[in-house]
């Protein structure tokens, strides 16, 4: 009778049904009257049903019986390095029931914590094919639900993929800033803060379909790998554009788009020979981060009787007198109020954020990770999770971001550092940016005099200290980023420095990166307008803007001047290998010129940088170690030659680059 009274008066289900949400009541009163429909299953399959209304009782019943809400890892992939897969399972007292799997899949744990909605499933996927199977929940031996579970298959040669190193140039974007591609996914209803082009700190709509649309502008640039700041969820109510306070780390922003635009831009990358870092944080999540709103386990993050900030001062972790306290302060307080720091000594939080890290890796085809504030995390937490990803991808590379500002401290932090191994510390960290060069840019082109201590001695004395690192082939340089001084706006926009700033970044040892917009002068004082100023829209990059420097035909003279120079250098740069792994001999920098040599056995680059106020002429024979049978440089830029045999005259404030022939 009741399967007869279901399947002839779907009306009046339908009204229960919306009844029930308005009660809530709706989870035990469906569950009531489904369970008996279910017993008769058959019959209703014998009643002549529309698809309409079968599909409305699976749906219905579904909803009952379904309490998993979060899977994840969502998926995972066959032939992996590490066969041991921790999957998260989440939903309203779940822990209540037993677990079991089909295929014959061994389950080497099952964990329980004390927040009853989790439940933590590890298996063995050794010796496993691409397949779906099984997981049943039970409780007093019957199956509650059930959930498919798939391992995928992984693409060839996945784990021998090709990271980027001192061959590529990086371009770093902020999304939100970069182009407007897709306007219909400006205010995704999902996710709280709207766009808003008229608020500084707000929202502008940047997205990846922008990114796609541009890559042959970046192409023409001379770019060969895209760093975007972080793409996944951020769902601040305010300030979320930056995307370093994430809401959940396996979805893409909606107002970026989709998982499936995030693949999209890989694949039209990888079509144009370009790489993609994915920039990912380790250290903390967003406090709208639905986990933190549940926690698993009280330890997920870190936490104190009352707030407590990291103190910044990471020197702690090599300090040998340093306090407990300090370190513990350090290492275990928060960013800021709004990002929950995460706790790295937790294993199932570090299983957690390791298999997110690979998990993007197989699924975005990725090229290699820039780390947010590395050394912030709990040192041999983070060391951890770096190996367990250069052990399933050997050549992947990782730069972290370690804003130390003396050699020492900072080549600590590269992987097998011998100043680490003397406390027995290895990060596993490939690369390390290199924040000591940077403070150099910003600085020495204003210092017109030179000294022992200033102008290009600065670069000298840096380059001086490289016997500190393991590889310093590996060191990212760059003359600003996301959170520094915009460089044009430090030197006003003297075109001559920028040339001078430029061709350093190109030709020194180590990966170049660029700041989106810097190759077409833009600016902007952060001590006037906040982050917003060095974080300004694109110009061009949305519908409506009077100019678009994605085009020739739409940029300004000044931008073209810096453009065209910018994409001169490092189109060159692209096949020149003295500058990507060559050895370097340089020399002491006189009246504030400096010269260094790159070369191979085949090729040598000679680099003259004048950063003094008045012309300048350098007498070759100094050189002769380096310039040796060669007789003439052609001059990259401009190429005009110079006999080696002669002296050279620099103006004051430029550089030449010279290939030696």
């Amino acid at each position: 009778m009741k399967t007869r009274i279901l399947t002839n008066n779907r009306k009046f289900w339908f009204s229960f049904f919306l009844n029930a949400i308005a009660l809530n009541k709706i989870i035990n009163v469906i569950q009531k009257y489904l369970i008996m429909a279910s017993i008769k299953f058959r019959s209703l399959f014998s009643k002549k049903f529309t698809q309409k209304t079968i599909a409305f009782v699976f749906l219905i019943s579904f909803s009952a019986n379904a309490q998993i809400q979060r899977v994840e890892p969502p998926f995972w992939y066959a032939g992996m390095h590490n066969s041991e897969l921790q999957i998260m399972f989440y939903g309203k007292n779940i822990a209540e029931n037993e677990v079991s799997v089909s295929n014959k899949i061994t389950i080497t744990s099952i964990q329980k914590t004390e927040n009853p909605n989790y439940v933590f499933v590890t298996i063995d996927t050794k010796n496993l094919s691409a397949q779906d199977f099984v997981f049943s929940f039970s409780k007093n031996k019957k199956t509650v639900f059930t959930h498919k579970y798939s391992l995928k298959q992984r693409r060839a040669n996945s784990a021998e993929r090709k990271s980027y190193d001192a061959s590529d140039m990086i371009y770093l974007i902020m999304p939100d800033r970069f182009a407007n591609g897709n306007s219909n996914n400006d205010s995704e209803k999902s996710v709280t803060e709207k766009t808003d082009r008229n608020n500084p700190g707000g929202r502008h709509g940047g997205d990846i379909e922008g990114i796609i649309q541009n890559l042959d502008y970046l192409k023409e640039l001379g770019v060969t790998t895209l760093w975007p700041t972080p793409l996944c969820e951020d769902n601040d109510k305010t300030y979320s554009y930056h995307t370093y306070g994430q809401s959940d780390v396996y979805k893409i922003d909606p107002r970026y788009g989709t998982n499936e635009d995030y693949v999209r831009l890989s694949e039209a990358l990888h079509k144009k020979d370009m790489k993609l870092i994915m920039d990912y944080v380790t250290n903390h999540w967003g406090a709208e981060h639905w986990m933190i709103k549940d926690l698993p386990t009280k330890d997920w993050i870190n936490q104190f009787d009352t707030y407590t900030g990291t103190s910044h001062k990471r020197t702690t972790v090599h300090d040998i007198n340093a306090s407990k306290i300090d370190y513990e302060t350090c290492f275990n307080g928060w960013f800021v109020p709004s990002m929950p720091d995460l706790n790295q000594t937790n294993p199932l939080v570090l299983k957690y954020l390791t298999q997110n890290a690979i998990w993007w890796i197989e699924y975005g085809n990725l090229d290699g990770f820039r780390v947010d504030t590395y050394n912030y995390a709990d040192p041999n937490g983070i060391s951890k999770w770096t190996k367990s990803i250069t052990d399933e991808y050997p050549n992947f590379n990782i730069v972290g971001e370690i804003s130390m500002r003396d050699q020492a401290q900072l080549s600590y932090w590269q992987k097998d550092s011998k100043i680490g191994a003397i406390q027995n510390f290895n990060s596993n960290l490939p690369s390390v940016m290199d924040f000591i060069f940077l403070d150099a840019l910003q600085t020495i082109f204003n210092e017109s005099d030179g000294g022992w201590d200033k102008g290009m001695m600065k670069i000298y004395d840096n380059l001086a200290n490289d016997f500190l690192y393991p590889n310093p082939n590996n060191l990212m340089i760059f003359a600003e980023n996301h959170d520094t001084d915009r460089f044009n706006e430090v030197y006003k926009k003297d075109f001559k420095k920028y040339q001078m700033a430029m061709a350093l970044v190109a030709t020194v040892r180590g990966i170049p990166q660029l700041y989106y917009g810097s190759e077409i002068g833009m600016a902007g004082d952060k001590s006037k307008g906040g982050d917003a100023a060095i974080r300004q829209d694109f110009p061009g990059g949305w519908k409506g803007d009077s100019n678009n420097a994605f085009l020739k035909s739409g940029r300004t003279e000044e931008q073209e001047k810096y453009f065209d120079f910018t994409s001169k250098l490092f189109q060159w740069r692209k096949n020149n290998e003295a500058v990507h792994f060559g050895k370097t001999t340089h020399y002491i920098p006189e009246n504030n010129v400096y010269v260094y040599f790159r070369y191979t056995a085949h090729k040598t680059v000679m680099v003259v940088v004048n950063n003094s106020d008045t012309n300048q002429t350098i007498k070759t024979a100094r050189f002769q170690e380096n310039i040796q049978n060669f007789s003439s440089g052609k001059e990259v830029l401009s190429e005009k030659r110079f006999d080696l045999k002669n002296d050279i005259t620099l103006e004051s404030k430029s550089v030449l680059i010279l290939e030696l022939e």
